[in-house]
């Protein structure tokens, strides 16, 4: 890896688990180009952080922004050896004979194929300077299904697969490459975006303890800081309040004759 002087692009890092990342990076002496649709956040944060933070607004359901966004880059800036793949969203819990089309159909262009167009745009040049690690966030929904899930869970398992095989074709490379997959986590836009609703959103945490999006930073600064012969493939991590929830059944209480 280029070390703590490197550049880092974390997406998403208007708020949440981006914009802990991001100050957490530029703190440790990392270079960040903080990426989200709403500018006036960044240009805020890079007030905050100082020159070491460039704002770049980017929406990455915009391929085609997505595709000029190396050329667009001041030159100082275009060598991105850390690719933080953040910018993903939850819309809606209903079930699938009620989901509204809109809704899955922009979680899959967020948290799907803006991040392979991403990905793949970024990944050639790390190869060509011999350096990087793409880090995406994923979540438990890609491995445990609830009810509501569904599409969102659906597009959390394809990260998962898609970073696995990923460091698979990047065999050979220095390239490093790392799902984190958070479970219940507070103090974000998340919950309310999802449910378009703020008592709502604040009663899923209702009685716990659970992550917080420094929780996640620190995991990001680890796994960037290990040697550079050590890939962390996946990290799992759920707040001691929760645990997977096992099978569940559905039993017919009916006398049966």
């Amino acid at each position: 890896m280029g070390g703590r002087n490197s550049i880092a692009l974390v997406t998403g890092a208007s708020s949440g688990f981006g914009q802990a990342i991001a100050c957490r990076l530029v703190k440790e002496g990392y270079r960040v180009i903080a990426a989200a649709r709403r500018k006036e956040r960044l240009d805020a944060l890079a007030k905050q952080l100082g020159e070491n933070l460039f704002p770049y607004s980017l929406d990455v359901t915009d391929m085609a922004a997505i595709r000029e966004l190396p050329k667009n880059l001041p030159p100082n800036w275009q060598a991105i050896d850390i690719l933080i793949n953040n910018a993903g969203l939850a819309l809606g819990t209903a079930p699938i004979p009620e989901i509204s089309l809109e809704d899955w159909e922009q979680m899959v262009r967020t948290n799907v194929v803006g991040m392979i167009e991403l990905t793949q745009t970024l990944i050639g040049g790390m190869i060509e300077r011999g350096c990087g690690h793409v880090i995406s966030l994923g979540s438990t929904a890609g491995t445990y299904p609830y009810k509501g899930g569904n599409v969102y869970g659906a597009t959390k398992a394809f990260v998962k697969q898609f970073m696995l095989n990923l460091k698979t074709d990047l065999l050979g490379t220095p390239i490093r490459v790392t799902n984190i997959e958070p479970g219940l986590c507070g103090g974000t836009e998340f919950s309310e975006i999802r449910t378009r609703d703020k008592a709502k959103a604040k009663a899923v945490y209702e009685g716990t303890q659970p992550l917080t999006a420094e929780d996640i930073a620190e995991t990001v600064s680890w796994v960037l800081g290990l040697p550079a012969h050590v890939n962390i493939n996946r990290i799992e991590m759920m707040p001691v309040c929760q645990a997977s929830g096992g099978l569940a059944v559905s039993r017919n209480t009916k006398h049966q004759d």
